[in-house]
């Protein structure tokens, strides 16, 4: 078979999910009803034990839900769209967690049916989202950090409330001063964001700390995404040689793309599959070396070239090895301050 098939097997089977999940009719939920976050069972990985793992993670799941004509949030009880939701978040894992706790909390989330509403229109079912996502995330703060190093990560709808995040808890101290990092990749974050919250550093190279790190993988073709809509401009940094400008990295610096499973485990590996570069009126990580044909978007909200369901993929290497550096790095200039 070639690799081509095989990578589509795997992509299909991730996303499967939408149609199985536009038949099931769920109704509508309030953002007032507040999840037990004490119970594990609201949580698919809750790893809040005594280990050597010198940092944590905070992870939120991309979307797994499909939604209906009547439903536009997952219902916290859909036992189809929660095995889902674990798969696609083991999908991710093994990039984050080799020293780190684990934690990502069940939510809400938003359908793909939202994102095909106007912008605006979305925000009422994402505000029952992000009340979630933030219930769960004070809780954790409160009761499992215990003045640990962390990072916060998502990836497209997970990016967008890890974004929400930074923005709720940007002049926060007690926050700032354990934050290794933010993994915001898929969605956008633009240049008003960073003047609208002060608190908010965007990533300016490989190991600075207590930074947001984002970039949206398209062909250099590509001028308009759901993403980043034409005219716009959203702030990147290229995962292969952690710059913001737009230098090429060829794909020797590619350490390689991995295609996971549900399980988490990686079903084949390329290394130096691609280059890329920041195209520097879109800041989109243009990807080099690839043909779209060969990387289908998949969900039919994309088009040809934009490589959305790829971007942890196709740097999945150069990701886990930087999330390691920034927790080296943390760790090196907390142990200064403490020294002096």
């Amino acid at each position: 078979m070639k690799q081509t098939n095989k990578v589509i097997s795997i992509i299909l089977s991730v996303f499967l999910i939408f149609s199985l999940t536009a038949c099931k009719n769920h109704s509508k939920s309030s953002n007032t009803n507040t999840i037990n976050w004490q119970d594990a069972n609201n949580w698919a990985y809750f790893e809040n034990k005594q280990s050597e793992k010198s940092a944590d993670v905070f992870f939120i799941c991309p979307t797994v839900f499909g939604g209906t004509e009547t439903s536009f949030n997952m219902a916290m009880d859909d036992k189809e769209t929660r095995a889902n939701f674990l798969g696609a978040t083991n999908m991710e894992k093994g990039i984050y967690d080799d020293n780190a706790r684990f934690f990502a909390p069940y939510y809400r989330q938003v359908g793909l049916n939202v994102y095909m509403m106007p912008p605006q229109e979305r925000e009422k079912y994402l505000a029952i989202a992000y009340f979630d996502i933030k219930d769960a995330f004070s809780y954790y703060l409160n009761n499992c950090n215990n003045d640990r190093p962390f990072i916060l990560a998502g990836f497209s709808q997970g990016a967008d409330l890890c974004l929400r995040l930074m923005k709720e808890y940007a002049g926060n101290a007690d926050f700032t001063k354990n934050l290794v990092a933010c993994y915001a990749i898929g969605w956008h974050i633009a240049e008003n964001d960073l003047r609208a919250y002060p608190g908010l550093k965007f990533a300016e190279g490989e190991t600075d700390t207590g930074v947001i790190i984002s970039f949206n993988s398209e062909a250099e073709h590509i001028d308009d995404s759901l993403m980043i809509p034409k005219g716009t401009k959203t702030l990147a940094i290229n995962p292969l040689n952690w710059v913001t400008d737009g230098i090429i990295a060829d794909n020797s610096f590619n350490l390689g793309a991995c295609f996971t499973n549900y399980d988490g485990d990686i079903t084949n590996e390329i290394p130096a599959l691609t280059g890329a570069y920041i195209h520097p009126e879109r800041g989109a990580l243009k990807v080099i070396d690839v043909n779209s044909k060969e990387y289908p978007p998949v969900l039919s909200i994309f088009q040809d070239g934009v490589y959305h369901l790829y971007d942890y993929q196709f740097f999945y290497r150069n990701l886990e090895k930087n999330v390691q550096t920034r927790i080296d790095a943390f760790l090196q200039q907390k142990n200064s301050r403490t020294f002096f």
